[in-house]
């Protein structure tokens, strides 16, 4: 049976533990075309951010 030679140091067991905090990525749906985006980011189908054309949009 595998025994650790050294005992885990605290920071190392939070190092180890800090991607349990992580959460899963927010999307909401978009006002005008109803497609699913990130918050605070350019719907890449339109082209548009806060109600302003920032993108060309795609074809």
């Amino acid at each position: 049976m595998a025994v650790p030679k050294r005992k885990t140091s605290p920071m190392k067991r939070g190092f180890r533990r800090s991607a349990d905090g992580l959460s899963a990525t927010a999307y909401v749906e978009d006002k005008d075309s109803g497609e699913l985006r990130r918050p605070h980011h350019v719907d890449l189908k339109t082209g548009m951010y806060r109600g302003r054309q920032i993108l060309e949009a795609k074809k």
